[in-house]
C-alpha cells in the first residue's frame, strides 16, 4: 500500500479540481474550460503539451531519466446532455449538461499522475498523457486518431481506465479479449399511405409493419445467432402518427445493437436489412433501412491484461481483483485504440454511492444517472496504478533485446 499511501496527501488537491471539473462539465468538442485547466496544470508542472488533436484534446509528453519505449495513458473528458439532480456545492453550473459518467474523475486521476511522474522521472522512456475529448457517442479517440495521434506521438501500447459504480472501492476489475460491446444504431423509415382510422382497408398501414419489425429482429437472437456470442437489438423508440382516428403514411424505428464479435454485427445487420425489405413488401410498404457501425467492441490484448493486472494485484490484493470480470454490453470509444495498438482498459470500482455529499439526487448512483458522482475516495488509487503501470510497463520494454 505505500505507493497508494504517497498520493494520501494529494487528496484534497484532487478532490478539488475534480470538483471544479464537474461543477463545469462540457459536451464533445466543447470542452474549451476543461482543456485549458488540463492544459495550465500540466504546463505549471513543467510537462510539455500538445493542443488541438481531436480539436479540444490535450497530450502531455513525459520524458523518464533516459530514451525508451513510450506508452498512453488515457483519460475522456467530456460530460453528457442531461441535467444534473444533485444540488451539492459541486453541482453542475451549466443548465443540461452534467459529469454523469465520471470523466471528470478520469481527468483528475490521470493529471494527478502526470504531475508525479513529471516530479519523479524514474523510469526509462516517454509517458505520453492523453486527454481526450468527446467519448460520449460522437468518437472523440478516432477524431484524435485521425488527426495523428499516434503519429505524432509513436507509442508501442496504450492503457485505458473507468470507474464502475457497483464495484467496491478498493477493488479492480478487467479481462482479456472484449470488455465492452459495440455499439450501432440503427434507422428504418416505413412509408404507407394514410387512411381514416375507421376505414383501414383504404390504406396500407405503416404502423403494424413497424411493430412487426420490431418483433421479428428478436429472432435473429433466438434463432439465428450462435447463443454463447452474445448480442442485443434494442428498438427504442417507434414514431407514427399525431391523430387518435388516422393511419399516417410513415412510421420511423429507431434503436441500437450491440455485440462483442465482428461477425455476430455482420449477421445482425445483414438479417435486419432483409428482414425489412422482405417483411414491408409483405404488408405494401416501402421501407428505407440505415444502419451505423458507430464503435467497435473494445477488446483488451491478453499480454497487457495480464500486466495490468499484476500491478493491481500489488497495489491492492488478489482478492480485490476481478481478473475475468463480466463485459458490458455498453461501450466506449477507447476501442478504436485498441484497434491501433494493443493495450488494455480496466474498470476501478467507485463504490455504491454512501459517498455522495447532502444535496444528492434521489437516484441510484449509476453511469449516466442525474444523482450520479465520482467517489474521490478512489482518487489516490487510480492514481497509484496509472504510476506504477507506466513504471512496470516501461521497465518491462526497457529490458527487452532491440
Amino acid at each position: 500500500m505505500k505507493t497508494i499511501d504517497a498520493f494520501n496527501p494529494w487528496l484534497s488537491e484532487f478532490t478539488a479540481i475534480r470538483r471544479a471539473i464537474h461543477a463545469w462539465p462540457e459536451l464533445a468538442f466543447e470542452e474549451i474550460r476543461t482543456a485549458d485547466t488540463v492544459a495550465q496544470s500540466l504546463t505549471d508542472w513543467g510537462i510539455e503539451i500538445h493542443r488541438g488533436l481531436g480539436v479540444t484534446g490535450v497530450v502531455g509528453i513525459i520524458h523518464g531519466h533516459e530514451t525508451g519505449a513510450a506508452l498512453g495513458l488515457r483519460a475522456d473528458m467530456d460530460a453528457l446532455p442531461m441535467n444534473e439532480s444533485n444540488t451539492f456545492e459541486h453541482a453542475s453550473r451549466n443548465p443540461g449538461t452534467m459529469h454523469a459518467c465520471g470523466h471528470d474523475g478520469h481527468t483528475t486521476m490521470l493529471l494527478a499522475a502526470a504531475r508525479y511522474l513529471a516530479e519523479h522521472r524514474d523510469f526509462a522512456g516517454t509517458v505520453y498523457v492523453i486527454f481526450q475529448p468527446a467519448e460520449e457517442g460522437l468518437g472523440g479517440a478516432r477524431q484524435m486518431i485521425e488527426d495523428g495521434l499516434f503519429e505524432q506521438f509513436p507509442m508501442q501500447a496504450v492503457f485505458g481506465m473507468h470507474n464502475w459504480p457497483g464495484m467496491p472501492v478498493g477493488s479492480f476489475g478487467l479481462t482479456a479479449g472484449p470488455i465492452m460491446a459495440s455499439s450501432s444504431t440503427f434507422e428504418i423509415r416505413v412509408d404507407g399511405r394514410g387512411a381514416h382510422g375507421a376505414m383501414p382497408h383504404l390504406g396500407i398501414d405503416p404502423v403494424m409493419a413497424a411493430v412487426q419489425l420490431a418483433q421479428s429482429y428478436q429472432t435473429i437472437l433466438t434463432r439465428e445467432l450462435d447463443p454463447l456470442d452474445p448480442a442485443v437489438i434494442s428498438v427504442t423508440q417507434i414514431h407514427a402518427g399525431s391523430a387518435d382516428n388516422v393511419i399516417p403514411d410513415q412510421a420511423t424505428l429507431r434503436g441500437t445493437v450491440r455485440t462483442f464479435s465482428t461477425e455476430a454485427l455482420d449477421l445482425i445487420e445483414a438479417r435486419m436489412r432483409e428482414i425489412t425489405e422482405h417483411l414491408g413488401r409483405a404488408q405494401r410498404c416501402t421501407t428505407t433501412f440505415n444502419f451505423d457501425r458507430r464503435y467497435p467492441a473494445t477488446i483488451n490484448h491478453a499480454a497487457q491484461t495480464e500486466l495490468c493486472a499484476a500491478v493491481m494485484r500489488d497495489l491492492v490484493g488478489p482478492q480485490h481483483v476481478n481478473d475475468q470480470v463480466q463485459p458490458s454490453m455498453g461501450a466506449e470509444d477507447f476501442s478504436f485504440m485498441l484497434q491501433a495498438l494493443p493495450g488494455c482498459y480496466v474498470w476501478i470500482g467507485n463504490g455504491e454511492g454512501d459517498h455522495r455529499s447532502v444535496g444528492h439526487g434521489a437516484g441510484p448512483c449509476t453511469l449516466h444517472n442525474s444523482s450520479y458522482d465520482f467517489n474521490d475516495e478512489i482518487i489516490p488509487l487510480g492514481t497509484a496504478y496509472w504510476v506504477e503501470l507506466a513504471r512496470r510497463w516501461l521497465a518491462s520494454a526497457h529490458s527487452q533485446p532491440g
